[in-house]
């Protein structure tokens, strides 16, 4: 129970500042007049009369009237009852109906086929995940490595008989999985209650209940707990942007819109047949807010992952002429929702710093990551993290594609650098992309199998270097051939250890594992994600050989050189200029014999020659095996030769200085001196091309090279 007056409360509640209304409103164990009991509070404005119903009376509607506060607020006190015990709402409205509702701030409630709330008291859990939190608050997610497992619960791993796991059974295998995968996050599809399996949980009718549908909330509080302690952080996908039309949830609570929008032409989601909520109403934005805090605070989420937001920002989002309602400027822009994100998130970032709100935002709506500023269309809208819709549609495109055409399509791997640092952006590969016949991740590579387990070891390679966060969907880390169901576990067969034929997708969880590995390791793939300082294109136009070369580099100027093959040709003798003079080694190769490639590739350290190459003095030639990527790094820098230019300037000026005072003094002997001392910058200059000549030895290779989209989403 809050410790605030109810006045203050209600108050706050009612003018759209409440932040924490869950602690005020619902269903809460306390006393009265010396008897335990449970209090009740639901927001039902428009109800002649509301009561409570449930196991304890019969489910009668009428037994148990509340009493109206005010401002549309319900409340009455139960004696008797006890943790578990199911209820509704009996609401009974203007025209005479009775709706039966469930509590729209409960914290449990029954396993679907029942949709009844449950009396929970959240109290009593004890967090052991004390280092981790004080982790998050010294460590922001911006300089550091952020690579995300996308799961959803209840078909990552299931039962012989094909049934889910609870929150405590799914902890047992699947937070050991991620951390010997290298994952930092996980990220979960919604486990906000939901009645549809179907719905994946994007259709929610509980905000603040874990579904029961794998326990109680104590248990998913043990799941965030054992994720936390072993190093993972866990990030949750919520919906502010609209709700089912299920007739015990939100939908016209008291019989008339309560939570959505009263204009069908604004809270109609005809694509999805939900509603849109009113983020005009005060009493809904302090739900909303709430919600979103009740998540990180009592189950000591590390993010949100907000979705569905160009829905929210754009009246005629999925809507034609005639069907959507102008803003008071005659915009599209949904004003109202554009002020509900930003100040959500300044609720959020004042109390959480710490905490991740990640847009999945599908259009070229400006500064969606940046700070609020000033507010209004001309702010940010806040979010700290954007997901990268334009990149992952260009990529996804270009895999897809017969090596030969990819030549016709080179923008696709270059493009997303035109503004890879407008926003701070995640690189996803998610859900929504291995679904609705779109083909599963390796499915949607061209070839044969083996070309088809190289090209998605050579594109995570890429993704993996390109800038911005990362984020992964499970099943992709070991070539799953069947798209993702949510009625059925992970293809988990495909790596039986006693089977020949599932030795590739062995090979290639091994190559995931190594490869996340390697990104946590090396700070230059992570640490200015967000800035042209961690980035330099060395070779982006290079579309008739389908390949790419570039920097990572990192706080401290220290680079790696990422070069990627994309075609089926082995590039013998290519040429890559390089930032330094120096020993280049292979320090990453998807080609590796290990993770199922041919090993091709270098094997042995190359040094680099004063051979111009894409614009630098110093390049490498080097074997790139066919679709492949290949990490190098300058493991014995030499010590940079100075221009040829400088060095002639410097002694001419000296040399004419000397010869005028000898052509009045005439003496014999000083042109002899000036002579002798202009031999030794001759001999000075004379070994540096032989240094070259020796470094060009033992490189026995060369060649040459050259260099946001909207997408609505689908549920």
């Amino acid at each position: 129970m809050a410790s605030t007056k109810p006045s203050t409360i209600l108050h706050d509640f009612s003018q759209g500042h409440a932040v924490r209304a869950q602690e005020f409103m619902g269903a809460h164990p306390a006393v009265q007049d010396g008897q335990d009991g449970w209090v009740f509070r639901v927001w039902a404005p428009h109800a002649q009369l509301v009561a409570v119903m449930g196991d304890f009376n019969g489910w009668n509607d009428s037994d148990h009237p509340m009493q109206l506060l005010s401002d549309g607020v319900w409340e009455v006190f139960i004696p008797g009852l006890k943790q578990f015990d199911s209820y509704k709402y009996a609401v009974h409205t203007a025209s005479g109906r009775v709706l039966a509702k469930a509590d729209p701030y409960a914290f449990h409630a029954e396993t679907r086929p029942g949709n009844a709330s449950k009396l929970y008291d959240l109290s009593g859990y004890g967090w052991g995940d004390g280092s981790w939190m004080d982790y998050r608050k010294n460590n922001p997610i911006y300089q550091k490595p952020l690579n995300i497992y996308e799961v959803h619960l209840g078909s990552w791993r299931r039962t012989g008989e094909d049934e889910m796991l609870s929150y405590r059974d799914i902890g047992k295998y699947l937070v050991p999985y991620v951390k010997e995968m290298g994952f930092t996050h996980v990220e979960l599809l919604p486990i906000t209650e939901h009645p549809l399996d179907a719905s994946w949980g994007y259709q929610c009718t509980g905000y603040f209940a874990a579904t029961s549908r794998y326990g109680t909330p104590h248990d998913f509080m043990w799941l965030v707990d054992q994720l936390h302690q072993a190093g993972i952080g866990v990030i949750l996908d919520w919906v502010p942007a609209h709700f089912p039309k299920d007739a015990f949830g939100l939908y016209e609570f008291d019989g008339e819109p309560c939570y959505e929008y009263a204009d069908t032409r604004k809270g109609e989601h005809a694509d999805w047949g939900t509603r849109v909520f009113d983020y005009a109403r005060h009493e809904v934005r302090s739900f909303l807010f709430s919600s979103a805090l009740f998540w990180l605070e009592q189950f000591h989420i590390d993010g949100l992952r907000v979705d569905a937001v160009a829905s929210m920002l754009y009246l005629d989002y999925g809507r034609q002429g005639g069907e959507w309602v102008p803003n008071v400027f005659g915009g599209h822009e949904n004003l109202e929702a554009v002020d509900f994100i930003q100040e959500l998130n300044g609720h959020v970032f004042q109390e959480h710093p710490d905490v991740m709100m990640i847009a999945e935002e599908s259009t070229a709506w400006p500064r969606v990551s940046h700070p609020v500023g000033e507010g209004g269309l001309e702010g940010g809208l806040g979010f700290n993290l954007k997901w990268n819709m334009g990149w992952m549609n260009d990529i996804l495109h270009y895999i897809k594609l017969d090596p030969y055409f990819r030549q016709f399509n080179h923008k696709d791997i270059t493009f997303s650098l035109m503004y890879a640092f407008s926003e701070n952006f995640v690189l996803p590969l998610s859900h929504d992309e291995v679904v609705h016949m779109k083909g599963s991740l390796i499915n949607k590579m061209p070839g044969t199998n083996e070309e088809k387990f190289a090209g998605v070891r050579a594109f995570y390679t890429y993704m993996l270097t390109h800038p911005g966060k990362k984020l992964l969907m499970m099943g992709s880390e070991f070539g799953q051939w069947n798209e993702w169901h949510y009625e059925h576990s992970l293809d988990w067969h495909l790596l039986d250890p006693d089977q020949e034929w599932a030795k590739p997708h062995r090979q290639l969880q091994y190559y995931f594992k190594q490869a996340n590995a390697f990104y946590l390791a090396h700070p230059e793939l992570w640490e200015l994600d967000f800035s042209w300082e961690g980035f330099e294109w060395i070779e982006a136009n290079d579309n008739q050989a389908n390949t790419v070369a570039f920097l990572r580099k990192d706080a401290k100027g220290d680079a790696l050189v990422i070069v990627c093959n994309f075609s089926p040709v082995d590039r013998t003798g290519y040429t890559v200029g390089v930032p330094v003079p120096g020993v280049y080694s292979v320090i990453f190769n998807s080609d590796d014999l290990d993770f199922g490639g041919k090993g091709g590739g270098d094997h042995e350290p190359v040094r680099s020659r004063y051979v111009e190459s894409q614009g630098r003095e110093q390049s490498i030639t080097i074997s790139l095996p066919p679709m492949s990527a290949v990490i190098y790094k300058c493991t014995r820098k030499f010590p940079v030769r100075k221009k040829k230019a400088d060095k002639e300037e410097a002694p001419k000026p000296a040399v004419r200085k000397k010869a005028a005072a000898p052509a009045v003094k005439a003496p014999a002997a000083k042109p002899a001196v000036r002579k002798k001392a202009a031999a030794p910058a001759v001999k000075e200059a004379a070994p540096k091309p032989a240094v070259r000549k020796k470094a060009a030895a033992p490189a026995v290779k060369a060649e040459a090279a050259k260099p946001v989209v909207r997408k609505k989403k689908e549920k």
